[in-house]
């Protein structure tokens, strides 16, 4: 498989990784009110990074599969991929860890912020690769 059809495709799976993230709590923790505060106690609330996953995974499926312009694709996923890293990082860095620790028993909740913005990070890398791919940058 070339880079060109790779490099959307390691978009859609972290992009879609970064949405399963952001529901796993949903399914994990039975007080649903619980998890809405834990998304809304940072800065920002932490299911806007969601949106921007979303709006990211349709543009590198059309991209991939040829419905949009790929020069175009490449730099609207790079624009979305950085907000949705920045938005996860001020999330996590904002949301207090006593919040975190009450949420549920389970030890993985506590690495949970920081695995959405590891993930989030992943959609800019890989519209930067597709970009480089079409020899853009």
């Amino acid at each position: 498989m070339d880079a060109l059809r790779l490099a959307p495709t390691v978009g859609i799976v972290a992009s879609l990784s970064v949405l399963v993230a952001l529901l796993a709590p949903f399914l994990a923790i039975e007080q649903g009110s619980a998890v809405g505060t834990y998304y809304g106690a940072g800065a920002v609330n932490g299911l806007s990074v969601g949106l921007f996953a979303g709006v990211a995974l349709v543009a590198f499926a059309a991209g991939r599969e040829g419905r949009s312009p790929p020069d175009t694709v490449a730099g609207v996923t790079i624009v979305l991929g950085l907000f949705a890293t920045v938005l996860a990082l001020l999330w996590a860095l904002t949301v207090p860890r006593s919040l975190v620790t009450q949420l549920s028993t389970a030890t993985w909740i506590d690495g949970h912020r920081w695995l959405v913005a590891a993930l989030a990070l992943v959609i800019p890398a890989a519209a930067g690769w597709y970009a480089r791919a079409q020899r853009l940058i």
